[in-house]
Protein backbone atom coordinates (compact mmCIF):
# COMPACT_ATOMS: atom_id res chain seq x y z
CA UNK A 1 0.00 0.00 0.00
CA UNK A 2 1.34 3.57 -1.14
CA UNK A 3 0.88 5.73 2.10
CA UNK A 4 2.55 8.48 0.53
CA UNK A 5 0.28 8.71 -2.18
CA UNK A 6 -2.98 8.18 0.50
CA UNK A 7 -1.63 11.00 1.88
CA UNK A 8 -0.99 13.23 -1.27
CA UNK A 9 -4.90 12.60 -2.30
CA UNK A 10 -6.17 13.37 1.07
CA UNK A 11 -4.71 16.66 1.06
CA UNK A 12 -5.97 17.40 -2.65
CA UNK A 13 -9.03 16.61 -1.47
CA UNK A 14 -9.19 18.95 1.46
CA UNK A 15 -7.00 21.79 -0.60
CA UNK A 16 -9.74 21.29 -3.15
CA UNK A 17 -12.46 22.11 -0.52
CA UNK A 18 -10.78 25.14 0.62
CA UNK A 19 -10.34 26.69 -2.97
CA UNK A 20 -14.48 25.91 -3.59
CA UNK A 21 -15.40 27.84 -0.31
CA UNK A 22 -12.91 30.53 -1.50
CA UNK A 23 -15.45 30.86 -4.49
CA UNK A 24 -18.12 30.99 -2.92
CA UNK A 25 -17.68 33.69 -0.06
CA UNK A 26 -20.15 35.94 0.11
CA UNK A 27 -22.12 39.03 1.79
CA UNK A 28 -22.99 36.92 4.50
CA UNK A 29 -19.41 36.62 5.77
CA UNK A 30 -18.97 40.31 5.92
CA UNK A 31 -22.21 40.64 8.13
CA UNK A 32 -20.98 38.00 10.56
CA UNK A 33 -17.72 40.15 11.16
CA UNK A 34 -19.78 43.46 11.45
CA UNK A 35 -21.98 42.10 14.17
CA UNK A 36 -19.15 40.40 15.89
CA UNK A 37 -16.99 43.98 15.43
CA UNK A 38 -20.36 45.53 16.55
CA UNK A 39 -20.66 43.00 19.71
CA UNK A 40 -20.76 44.91 23.39
CA UNK A 41 -19.67 41.57 25.27
CA UNK A 42 -18.12 38.70 23.88
CA UNK A 43 -18.29 36.01 21.26
CA UNK A 44 -19.30 32.20 22.46
CA UNK A 45 -18.82 30.08 19.83
CA UNK A 46 -20.72 26.54 20.74
CA UNK A 47 -20.92 23.22 19.21
CA UNK A 48 -20.27 19.28 19.82
CA UNK A 49 -18.11 16.73 19.08
CA UNK A 50 -15.90 17.63 16.35
CA UNK A 51 -17.53 20.93 15.51
CA UNK A 52 -16.95 21.46 19.43
CA UNK A 53 -13.60 20.69 18.90
CA UNK A 54 -13.27 23.22 16.19
CA UNK A 55 -15.12 25.63 17.86
CA UNK A 56 -13.14 25.60 21.44
CA UNK A 57 -9.64 26.14 19.00
CA UNK A 58 -11.91 28.81 17.39
CA UNK A 59 -12.82 30.68 20.99
CA UNK A 60 -8.87 30.36 21.65
CA UNK A 61 -7.77 31.97 18.36
CA UNK A 62 -10.34 34.69 18.44
CA UNK A 63 -9.29 35.33 22.61
CA UNK A 64 -6.11 35.61 21.77
CA UNK A 65 -6.30 38.23 18.32
CA UNK A 66 -8.71 40.82 20.20
CA UNK A 67 -12.06 39.59 19.98
CA UNK A 68 -12.90 38.33 23.69
CA UNK A 69 -14.42 34.60 23.29
CA UNK A 70 -14.62 31.45 25.28
CA UNK A 71 -16.29 28.53 23.97
CA UNK A 72 -19.47 27.24 25.92
CA UNK A 73 -20.54 23.18 25.27
CA UNK A 74 -24.27 22.69 24.38
CA UNK A 75 -24.81 20.04 27.55
CA UNK A 76 -23.19 22.35 30.11
CA UNK A 77 -25.06 25.11 29.14
CA UNK A 78 -28.61 22.83 29.79
CA UNK A 79 -26.93 22.38 32.94
CA UNK A 80 -26.93 26.21 34.04
CA UNK A 81 -24.30 27.25 32.06
CA UNK A 82 -26.19 29.17 29.67
CA UNK A 83 -26.32 32.12 32.50
CA UNK A 84 -22.89 32.90 30.83
CA UNK A 85 -24.33 34.45 28.16
CA UNK A 86 -26.44 37.49 28.05
CA UNK A 87 -27.96 39.77 25.34
CA UNK A 88 -24.65 42.14 25.13
CA UNK A 89 -23.10 39.31 23.23
CA UNK A 90 -23.28 36.67 20.07
CA UNK A 91 -23.00 33.05 19.67
CA UNK A 92 -21.19 31.80 17.01
CA UNK A 93 -22.91 28.15 16.61
CA UNK A 94 -21.15 25.16 14.60
CA UNK A 95 -22.62 21.99 13.79
CA UNK A 96 -22.43 20.81 10.28
CA UNK A 97 -25.75 18.78 9.42
CA UNK A 98 -27.46 21.45 11.58
CA UNK A 99 -29.26 19.19 13.55
CA UNK A 100 -27.20 17.87 16.55
CA UNK A 101 -29.66 17.69 19.31
CA UNK A 102 -27.28 19.29 22.14
CA UNK A 103 -27.12 21.78 20.17
CA UNK A 104 -30.41 22.29 18.57
CA UNK A 105 -31.99 22.52 22.47
CA UNK A 106 -30.33 25.80 23.02
CA UNK A 107 -30.97 27.43 20.16
CA UNK A 108 -34.62 28.36 21.34
CA UNK A 109 -33.07 29.91 24.54
CA UNK A 110 -30.56 31.62 23.21
CA UNK A 111 -33.23 33.90 20.48
CA UNK A 112 -35.36 34.00 23.99
CA UNK A 113 -32.66 36.33 25.18
CA UNK A 114 -32.80 38.03 21.85
CA UNK A 115 -28.62 37.06 21.36
CA UNK A 116 -27.51 37.25 17.92
CA UNK A 117 -27.07 34.06 16.65
CA UNK A 118 -24.34 33.21 13.40
CA UNK A 119 -24.43 29.46 12.52
CA UNK A 120 -22.35 27.10 10.56
CA UNK A 121 -23.86 24.97 8.96
CA UNK A 122 -23.98 22.70 5.54
CA UNK A 123 -27.98 22.83 5.81
CA UNK A 124 -29.69 26.30 5.24
CA UNK A 125 -33.45 24.65 6.05
CA UNK A 126 -31.51 22.86 9.52
CA UNK A 127 -32.71 23.66 12.41
CA UNK A 128 -29.43 25.58 12.92
CA UNK A 129 -29.78 27.07 9.87
CA UNK A 130 -33.42 28.55 10.49
CA UNK A 131 -32.63 29.52 13.79
CA UNK A 132 -29.60 31.96 12.30
CA UNK A 133 -29.83 35.42 11.93
CA UNK A 134 -26.53 35.31 9.74
CA UNK A 135 -25.53 31.22 8.29
CA UNK A 136 -21.61 31.27 7.07
CA UNK A 137 -21.92 27.83 4.67
CA UNK A 138 -19.67 24.72 5.59
CA UNK A 139 -20.02 23.67 1.69
CA UNK A 140 -18.34 20.43 1.01
CA UNK A 141 -18.79 17.86 -1.72
CA UNK A 142 -16.59 14.64 -0.62
CA UNK A 143 -14.91 13.90 3.41
CA UNK A 144 -11.39 12.85 2.85
CA UNK A 145 -12.51 10.05 4.85
CA UNK A 146 -12.27 6.77 2.10
CA UNK A 147 -15.81 6.45 2.94
CA UNK A 148 -16.99 9.73 3.14
CA UNK A 149 -17.94 9.06 6.70
CA UNK A 150 -15.66 10.78 9.25
CA UNK A 151 -15.65 15.03 9.36
CA UNK A 152 -12.13 15.67 7.52
CA UNK A 153 -12.68 17.87 4.81
CA UNK A 154 -15.69 19.48 6.86
CA UNK A 155 -14.11 20.12 10.08
CA UNK A 156 -10.47 21.58 8.31
CA UNK A 157 -13.18 23.99 6.34
CA UNK A 158 -14.72 25.14 9.01
CA UNK A 159 -11.52 25.72 11.52
CA UNK A 160 -10.29 27.71 8.10
CA UNK A 161 -13.47 29.91 8.21
CA UNK A 162 -13.08 30.12 11.78
CA UNK A 163 -9.77 31.20 11.05
CA UNK A 164 -10.97 33.77 8.01
CA UNK A 165 -13.18 35.27 10.84
CA UNK A 166 -10.49 36.03 13.14
CA UNK A 167 -8.01 37.61 10.42
CA UNK A 168 -11.31 39.96 9.40
CA UNK A 169 -11.49 40.93 12.70
CA UNK A 170 -8.06 41.69 13.58
CA UNK A 171 -7.73 43.44 10.06
CA UNK A 172 -10.43 45.25 11.22
CA UNK A 173 -9.71 46.37 14.42
CA UNK A 174 -5.79 46.80 13.18
CA UNK A 175 -4.20 44.49 15.71
CA UNK A 176 -0.59 44.48 16.17
CA UNK A 177 2.42 42.70 17.08
CA UNK A 178 2.70 44.87 20.25
CA UNK A 179 -1.15 43.69 21.01
CA UNK A 180 -0.43 40.16 20.82
CA UNK A 181 2.40 40.25 23.05
CA UNK A 182 0.30 41.60 25.68
CA UNK A 183 -1.90 38.57 25.42
CA UNK A 184 1.03 36.12 25.38
CA UNK A 185 3.54 36.76 27.87
CA UNK A 186 4.71 33.46 28.94
CA UNK A 187 6.10 30.87 26.66
CA UNK A 188 7.87 31.05 23.34
CA UNK A 189 5.49 33.55 21.95
CA UNK A 190 5.77 35.83 24.72
CA UNK A 191 9.50 35.81 24.81
CA UNK A 192 9.54 36.70 20.64
CA UNK A 193 7.01 39.35 21.21
CA UNK A 194 7.63 40.51 24.13
CA UNK A 195 10.65 40.53 25.55
CA UNK A 196 12.74 43.21 24.96
CA UNK A 197 16.73 44.41 24.66
CA UNK A 198 16.37 46.54 27.59
CA UNK A 199 15.12 43.18 29.73
CA UNK A 200 18.38 41.10 28.62
CA UNK A 201 21.23 43.37 27.58
CA UNK A 202 24.51 43.62 29.98
CA UNK A 203 24.79 47.46 30.80
CA UNK A 204 27.16 46.52 34.10
CA UNK A 205 31.01 45.85 34.65
CA UNK A 206 31.57 46.65 30.98
CA UNK A 207 34.79 45.93 29.17
CA UNK A 208 35.96 49.57 27.70
CA UNK A 209 39.20 51.28 26.99
CA UNK A 210 39.88 54.24 25.52
CA UNK A 211 41.36 54.59 21.66
CA UNK A 212 44.88 55.39 22.66
CA UNK A 213 45.22 52.12 24.99
CA UNK A 214 47.65 49.14 23.35
CA UNK A 215 46.51 45.81 22.39
CA UNK A 216 48.08 44.68 25.79
CA UNK A 217 45.79 46.83 27.35
CA UNK A 218 42.83 45.23 25.33
CA UNK A 219 43.69 41.92 25.97
CA UNK A 220 43.19 42.36 30.03
CA UNK A 221 39.82 44.00 29.90
CA UNK A 222 38.47 41.41 27.68
CA UNK A 223 39.62 38.27 30.07
CA UNK A 224 38.15 40.94 32.88
CA UNK A 225 34.75 41.33 31.28
CA UNK A 226 34.51 37.73 29.92
CA UNK A 227 32.41 38.71 27.02
CA UNK A 228 34.83 38.26 24.38
CA UNK A 229 35.45 41.65 23.36
CA UNK A 230 35.87 44.80 24.49
CA UNK A 231 34.14 47.53 23.65
CA UNK A 232 36.33 51.30 22.03
CA UNK A 233 35.68 54.52 23.27
CA UNK A 234 36.95 57.92 22.00
CA UNK A 235 37.81 60.75 24.45
CA UNK A 236 34.15 62.03 24.72
CA UNK A 237 33.64 57.98 25.66
CA UNK A 238 31.51 57.41 22.42
CA UNK A 239 32.05 54.01 20.38
CA UNK A 240 34.52 54.05 17.81
CA UNK A 241 35.61 50.05 17.97
CA UNK A 242 34.99 46.40 19.06
CA UNK A 243 37.86 44.09 19.57
CA UNK A 244 37.04 40.58 19.44
CA UNK A 245 38.68 37.56 20.65
CA UNK A 246 38.93 36.57 17.13
CA UNK A 247 40.72 40.32 16.21
CA UNK A 248 43.39 39.48 18.64
CA UNK A 249 44.17 35.94 16.98
CA UNK A 250 44.28 37.54 13.87
CA UNK A 251 46.79 39.84 14.75
CA UNK A 252 49.22 37.46 16.19
CA UNK A 253 49.62 36.16 13.17
CA UNK A 254 50.27 39.42 11.71
CA UNK A 255 53.77 40.63 9.88
CA UNK A 256 55.71 42.76 12.90
CA UNK A 257 52.95 42.37 15.60
CA UNK A 258 53.63 43.72 18.79
CA UNK A 259 51.13 43.75 22.32
CA UNK A 260 52.50 47.59 21.99
CA UNK A 261 50.36 48.48 19.27
CA UNK A 262 46.87 50.75 19.17
CA UNK A 263 44.06 48.53 19.66
CA UNK A 264 42.33 50.51 16.78
CA UNK A 265 45.12 48.75 14.61
CA UNK A 266 43.41 45.30 14.50
CA UNK A 267 40.16 46.29 15.99
CA UNK A 268 36.75 47.06 13.67
CA UNK A 269 36.17 50.33 13.62
CA UNK A 270 32.41 51.53 13.82
CA UNK A 271 31.34 48.17 14.74
CA UNK A 272 26.85 47.34 14.76
CA UNK A 273 24.95 48.99 16.96
CA UNK A 274 21.74 50.01 17.94
CA UNK A 275 20.13 52.84 19.48
CA UNK A 276 16.82 51.11 20.36
CA UNK A 277 16.90 49.04 23.44
CA UNK A 278 13.36 48.95 23.08
CA UNK A 279 13.69 46.24 19.92
CA UNK A 280 12.73 43.58 20.73
CA UNK A 281 15.29 40.75 21.04
CA UNK A 282 13.55 38.39 18.75
CA UNK A 283 14.52 41.12 16.33
CA UNK A 284 17.77 41.59 17.66
CA UNK A 285 18.63 38.35 17.43
CA UNK A 286 17.41 37.95 13.71
CA UNK A 287 20.43 41.31 13.49
CA UNK A 288 23.05 39.29 14.99
CA UNK A 289 22.11 36.12 13.11
CA UNK A 290 22.22 38.01 10.04
CA UNK A 291 25.52 40.04 10.39
CA UNK A 292 27.08 37.14 11.58
CA UNK A 293 28.46 38.11 15.20
CA UNK A 294 28.44 37.54 18.90
CA UNK A 295 28.04 41.09 20.53
CA UNK A 296 25.92 43.74 19.77
CA UNK A 297 26.22 47.33 21.12
CA UNK A 298 23.92 49.18 22.35
CA UNK A 299 23.86 53.30 22.33
CA UNK A 300 22.10 56.07 22.57
CA UNK A 301 21.43 58.40 19.74
CA UNK A 302 24.97 60.02 20.40
CA UNK A 303 26.40 56.48 20.52
CA UNK A 304 26.91 56.66 24.24
CA UNK A 305 27.33 53.21 24.91
CA UNK A 306 24.43 51.89 27.21
CA UNK A 307 25.08 48.38 27.05
CA UNK A 308 25.81 44.94 25.42
CA UNK A 309 23.47 41.97 24.26
CA UNK A 310 25.35 38.68 23.80
CA UNK A 311 24.08 35.49 21.67
CA UNK A 312 24.56 33.54 24.33
CA UNK A 313 22.43 35.36 26.17
CA UNK A 314 19.25 35.44 23.93
CA UNK A 315 19.87 31.32 23.36
CA UNK A 316 20.14 30.89 26.93
CA UNK A 317 16.70 32.83 27.31
CA UNK A 318 15.06 30.75 24.59
CA UNK A 319 14.56 33.79 22.46
CA UNK A 320 14.28 32.07 18.73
Amino acid sequence: MNYKTIAQETLDIEAQTLLGAKESIGDEFDKAVEMILNCKGKLVVSGVGKSGLIGAKMAATFASTGTPSFFLHPTEALHGDLGMIDERDVVLAISYSGESEELSSILPHIKRFNVPLIGMTKNANSTLGKYSDILIPVRVEKEACPLNIAPTSSTTLTLALGDALAVCLMRARDFQKSDFASFHPGGALGKQLFVKVKNLMQSQNLPIIQDDAKVKDAIVAMSEGRLGNVLIVDKNNKLVALMSDGDVRRALLSEGFSLEDNVLKYATINPLSIDDDEMLASDALVLIEEKKIQLLVVTDKEKNIKGVLHIHTLIEKGIS
